[in-house]
Formats: C-alpha cells, sequence, structure tokens
C-alpha cells in the first residue's frame, strides 16, 4: 500500500512539481491551496506525511501546524516545510509549532523524495 502526502502551497505549479515528483516514487499525493484546505483534507483522509509551504493567504503554514498537531491522528506524522525562507528564527518557530523537517525552494527532485522516505522511515 503506498503511503499518502498531503502537499499544501498556494501555487499551483508548486503543487503540481511536488505531486509529480513524489507520484513518480509511487506516493499518492493529495494537494492543497492553503493551511485551511490542508486542514480539511488532512481531515477527510488521514496522510502519513505533511508537505507544506510557510507564506499562504487564509491560513500560512505554521498555523496550520500547530492545528494539525492538536488532532490525535497528526500528533506524530511527519510535516515538512517547503518555503523560500531560510531565516533561523522562522525555523525555530517551525520546529516548535512541530515540523519535522525543512527544505528551501527551489529543491531538487531527489532532495525531496529522500527527505519524505527518511521521515517515513523507509
Amino acid at each position: 500500500m503506498s503511503k499518502t502526502v498531503l502537499t499544501v502551497d498556494d501555487s499551483a505549479s508548486m503543487r503540481q512539481m511536488v505531486k509529480f515528483t513524489l507520484a513518480s516514487a509511487g506516493y499518492l499525493v493529495i494537494e492543497a491551496g492553503n493551511g485551511v484546505e490542508g486542514l480539511s483534507r488532512a481531515r477527510e483522509k488521514a496522510v502519513d506525511v505533511v508537505v507544506t509551504d510557510l507564506n499562504m493567504p487564509v491560513m500560512n503554514g505554521l498555523d496550520m501546524i500547530r492545528e494539525l498537531r492538536k488532532l490525535p491522528a497528526y500528533k506524530g506524522v511527519p510535516i515538512i516545510f517547503l518555503t523560500t525562507e531560510s531565516d533561523a528564527a522562522i525555523k525555530q518557530q517551525a520546529r516548535a509549532a512541530g515540523a519535522t523537517g525543512w527544505i528551501t525552494k527551489p529543491f531538487q527532485q531527489e532532495q525531496i523524495v529522500a527527505v519524505v522516505k527518511k521521515v517515513l522511515g523507509a
């Protein structure tokens, strides 16, 4: 059974790139355009890992992570930030919110596959 990844990004092209990359590696990918949509998708279907942007309209990635971590089903689910931000203070906020890892955009396709495999223990 393939693992399910939720990718949350307000950029449709970025979501498509993540989806193509991870689907090619055998993952089922669900998409959302902002944190509110991401929470909704996560409640509809349990996922094995979340890949989220930070800066999005409606609800940003940090707030979405905080909300996901309140849900019992998402206490231990790996959450990876995929963002252009590289500031140490923001990374610390992400860790405090419950982020598992961090990938800076632009990313190499092999990099995101390797990180997802690593956090899933594959």
